[in-house]
């Protein structure tokens, strides 16, 4: 179980890493290189980054209570 839970954290960590990257800051990102800074540029924040913001929300949520589960798993010696 807590090895399972361990992959499962690192597979969000570093799914959290991409969608943070791929989000525009303030000189453009690696969503403009995927087509992102043409739909933001014409409207301010486009669908697609509320999407994106929406999921980064959800994985980091996920990521969060996982790894409290899993600290609490490991503290308890299951």
């Amino acid at each position: 179980m807590i090895l399972g839970l361990s992959i499962f954290v690192m597979l969000l960590s570093v799914l959290l890493v991409l969608l943070v990257l791929l989000h525009k800051g303030k000189g453009g990102g690696l969503s403009d290189m995927f087509g992102g800074g043409v739909t933001s540029s014409l409207g301010g924040s486009s669908v697609v980054e509320r999407n994106l913001d929406r999921m980064t929300i959800i994985v980091a949520v996920l990521w969060i209570i996982a790894g409290v589960v899993l600290g609490l798993l490991i503290n308890r010696g299951m």
